[in-house]
């Protein structure tokens, strides 16, 4: 049997989910052991050296040493930041196997945590763009710079290891890779991160630390729009310093005479998150706009927006024609964000009551309506970690027809789940990130007088191993 640390030669068979390559050890007999192998760095068809990194009683998990055999699918990434960063870790796959592996891992998760069989599943929708598809984008500073393997053997002595602006290398989390360019956004975004970092380093401006939670910059975050000529430039800093902020937005705009808005959140929370307490405006009126189908939406910089904005569409549309609705039906959409599925399913929809528990995101939901001439969409503040059944309550509305579920990666909170069932809908449509918490909950629902009639993937992500799933019940 393996031991950690050891070398051993592999042949991949299979593809797992979250993109790692399965072998399975051969007896001497050339039968098959039940002791499975997950090799990060390997696809189907491919021959490797592999060390493994972690050993349990019935699966190792291996990282890739040595490619001796390439498998077919393979394709040379584009990125020379592949594959340490991490953030695409399918880029060196051909485009339609990652199609055909996510199908298939959407699948299994479904039979797996699910429990289902015979599943009716139709064909996953492809993004059109395999590149350059994120209209947002979050980067980090950091005080300690990820070296690569190629920077620690070829030099003595490495400079520029204090400061870095990029995305934190996996399972890493006080030290940053240094992005120079990320083939998720244009070229635009390239330019704005590169010059960025330049200023600030220039300036000796101090970095916050997660262990001291000192220093002044956290994040940068970039968002663009597809369908108008807005560009967001979101600095997320610890503290407020007005006299930088200026000099940063006169020298960017410099450079950028296109950036629409600059803005500085400012987060006084320990925890590393993108996001601010409040913000100050620089430039601009503080949000931007983009185009799903034939709606406009607002967009501040904290609000959740579906960051493949061409693709969002295909999703909705999924969504809608899942739903069946006849125009006269009423709509719940639970965690329904700046509106953007409410607004979209409203054309078909009698009356549709949104529940969000973010106050900026509401905000724009109900700007959004305006702005789109929709009346018959409600909105209401609701904490979905508890029960909204007492809201629903006080405010005497009406039991719905359909709900649609978009919850956040980690799925549904069981109160929800809850509420949901005793609310009874003839129909739920449930958009998901994460199809293992989406099966799990939809479980939990087929236990209580549910069917899952059928599901369709979504590729919202090219390039990663992650996927969007809708999913449709009846009751």
């Amino acid at each position: 049997m393996v031991k950690k640390g050891e070398i051993i030669s592999l042949r991949i068979s299979d593809y797992a989910f979250e993109g790692k390559g399965i072998a399975k050890l051969i007896s001497e007999d050339g039968s098959e052991k039940k002791f499975v192998i997950f090799v990060n760095g390997a696809y189907p068809g491919d021959e490797v050296k592999a060390v493994i990194t972690k050993k349990k009683k019935s699966y190792a998990e291996a990282k890739v040493t040595e490619l001796l055999t390439k498998s077919e699918n393979r394709t040379e990434a584009r990125c020379n930041h592949f594959p340490v960063c991490g953030g695409c870790k399918q880029q060196d796959l051909v485009y339609e196997k990652q199609l055909y592996y996510k199908q298939q891992q959407v699948m299994e998760v479904f039979e797996k945590i699910g429990g289902f069989k015979e599943i009716n599943i139709q064909p996953i929708i492809p993004s059109n763009r395999q590149f350059y598809y994120r209209n947002k984008l979050e980067y980090s500073f950091a005080r300690k710079r990820w070296l690569t393997e190629n920077e620690i053997k070829n030099s003595n002595e490495i400079f520029d290891k204090d400061f870095a602006l990029g995305f934190h290398v996996p399972r890493i989390f006080d030290k940053v890779l240094n992005i120079s360019s990320c083939y998720l956004q244009s070229e635009t975004s390239n330019g704005i991160l590169n010059f960025t970092r330049d200023f600030f380093k220039l300036r000796n401006t101090s970095v916050y630390s997660t262990s001291t939670h000192e220093g002044y910059l956290r994040n940068l975050v970039i968002r663009e729009s597809y369908h108008t000529e807005d560009l967001m430039v979101n600095l997320v800093t610890s503290e407020e310093n007005d006299e930088l902020m200026h000099e940063y937005t006169t020298e960017l705009l410099k450079h950028f005479p296109g950036i629409t808005n600059v803005i500085n959140n400012i987060n006084l929370k320990k925890s590393q998150v993108a996001t601010g307490d409040y913000e100050k405006i620089y430039r601009g009126i503080g949000f931007m706009y983009d185009m799903i189908g034939e709606y406009k939406f607002r967009i501040s910089a904290n609000s959740f927006f579906q960051t493949n904005t061409l693709q969002a569409e295909k999703l909705y549309s999924t969504a809608l024609e899942f739903s069946d609705a006849q125009g006269n039906e009423i709509f719940y959409d639970l965690y329904s964000g700046a509106g953007t599925i409410s607004i979209y399913v409203s054309k078909l929809a009698g009356r549709v009551f949104a529940f969000e528990s973010v106050e900026s995101a509401l905000k724009d939901a109900q700007f959004n309506s305006i702005e789109n001439g929709i009346e018959n969409v409600s909105y209401y503040k609701a904490d979905l970690n508890k029960s909204i059944l007492p809201l629903l309550e006080a405010e005497k509305l009406p039991r719905p027809d359909i709900i649609i579920l978009d919850p956040p990666r980690s799925g549904m909170n069981p109160k929800t789940v809850k509420d949901v069932i005793i609310l009874n809908p003839s129909k739920i449509v449930y958009v998901s990130c994460n199809p293992a918490s989406q099966a799990r909950d939809i479980k939990l629902m087929c236990e209580e007088g549910y069917k899952l009639v059928k599901i369709r993937p979504v590729d919202m992500f090219p390039q990663t191993y992650h996927i969007e799933n809708v999913a449709l019940l009846i009751k």
